[in-house]
């Protein structure tokens, strides 16, 4: 007797976006396989999910060849180096992972008549000169700057789904995802928000990469996972930015964060390093096709999923 329960591969599970997905998918009555092959990710993110019923773990690089016997109805493709630091160290894993790993996770959606949700990004737009950035923005990216390696990766990911869904018919999402935060980020991320707290938290000196003036646009992880699932069931095939539109400096966001820890560190500033001079200088997304193909809004303030992440992180740093 074949099972009703929708079965769901996210590729990139353990990492910190994976892991808030395989929550949501398993409480929605699907059973769960993640794949991993914790280059980035962590056995920590989902190890209250091992002894669960309908998980299933897989360790497993998706640049090879995927063996998925049995049922498959969606494929979450999140797996890839997100953080500067992590794909600036690791360009040619982070090309081939969006490359190869995007074509084999498509052939695997074509042979089991799988749908297929990209977690693609806000780095498609590079260092925009239309602001706020809507889905129907080309870009300005440097394709052989430092940054070009995850840039470009997800273009070309990008343009494989798109290519799969018209000669093929695979049914295909695509999600651009804008700076996200929450519980299980990693400590060691390298990016201004997690970098801010835990430099906070240890009553450390808050480090800011420039003069602070950029901008960038932070929803709380359970926001981006509601709009995730709602594109996933949506029958929207073009690219959809989940994002918070609120739109804040770097320096605005350490000053809150410094409030919030209650320490008195103090801010300072240093030259942006190597590889970061493409920094893109503002960043907010336009979020109108979510809100009216999928009737999606950010709903956690900022404060609020600031104060829940610091919680998380606080544990964490005493373990």
């Amino acid at each position: 007797m074949v099972s009703d329960i929708p079965v769901t591969l996210i590729t990139g599970g353990a990492g910190f976006l994976g892991s808030h997905l395989s929550d949501r998918f398993l409480a929605e009555g699907h059973k769960v396989v993640v794949m991993d092959n914790f280059l980035t990710g962590s056995r920590e993110n989902i190890e209250h999910l091992l002894d669960h019923p309908r998980f299933e773990l897989i360790e497993h690089d998706i640049t090879r060849y995927i063996d998925f016997p049995g049922r498959l109805d969606y494929i979450l493709h999140f797996a890839s180096p997100a953080s500067p630091a992590d794909y600036l160290q690791m360009p040619i894993q982070t090309l081939k992972v969006s490359s190869l790993g995007t074509h084999n996770a498509l052939g695997l959606a074509l042979a089991k008549g799988a749908r297929l949700l990209l977690s693609s990004t806000s780095e498609v737009y590079g260092d925009p000169l239309e602001h706020p950035q809507k889905e129907s923005y080309w870009g300005n990216v440097n394709p052989i700057g430092y940054r070009g390696v995850y840039d470009e990766a997800k273009r070309f990911a990008e343009a494989m789904v798109m290519a799969y869904h018209r000669t093929h018919g695979v049914e295909t999402r695509i999600v651009r995802i804008f700076n996200t935060y929450g519980p299980r980020m990693r400590l060691d991320d390298g990016r201004g928000l997690p970098n801010f707290m835990r430099q906070g938290i240890l009553g450390e000196d808050i480090t800011i990469y420039g003069d602070g003036s950029q901008t960038r646009s932070f929803q709380f992880v359970s926001d981006l996972v509601d709009g995730l699932w709602l594109l996933l069931m949506s029958d929207e095939v073009m690219p959809v930015n989940i994002g918070n539109p609120v739109e804040i400096s770097i320096k605005h966001l350490a000053e809150e964060i410094l409030q919030l820890t209650g320490n008195k560190s103090t801010i300072t500033y240093q030259p942006l390093p190597a590889g970061f001079e493409d920094d893109p200088k503002i960043r907010q997304p336009d979020t109108t096709r979510a809100r009216t193909l999928l009737g999606w809004e950010p709903r956690v303030d900022r404060l609020d999923g600031l104060r829940a992440t610091l919680d998380d992180f606080r544990v964490r740093l005493e373990q």
